[in-house]
């Protein structure tokens, strides 16, 4: 019987294209904080207008330390921003990445089995 050749590249010239494990390892921790449904509503909300947390508890029918809790996560992983406003605090997406990650992906789970 005839063996098939492949016309794949070797599995060294695919290792040598991939990510170190630590950015690998951080990518990981990103897409799990991005994926909790409670803070993805969270960055959603934050993409149409910076919210205070009270706001922001408001608009998704949350508790506020339930939303604090979660602007604290988004806040560790640089996803949001906080600018005071005298006692006040207002969250917004730290910058076009968040936005355009979640834009792409809602654009690829809307299209279905198209």
């Amino acid at each position: 019987m005839e063996e098939q050749i492949c016309n794949c590249p070797p599995p060294e010239q695919v290792n040598a294209q991939m990510p170190c494990e630590a950015d690998i390892s951080a990518l990981a921790d990103f897409f799990r904080t991005m994926g909790a449904e409670t803070r993805l509503k969270i960055l959603l909300a934050l993409d149409q207008s910076e919210l205070c947390a009270g706001a922001l508890a408001k608009t998704l029918n949350m508790t506020p330390s339930a939303v604090s809790n979660q602007l604290k996560a988004l806040r560790q992983a640089r996803l949001i921003t906080v600018r005071r406003e005298g006692k006040m605090l207002y969250y917004a997406l730290a910058d076009c990445h968040p936005r355009e990650i979640i834009h792409l992906a809602l654009s690829h789970v809307q299209e279905g089995g198209k």
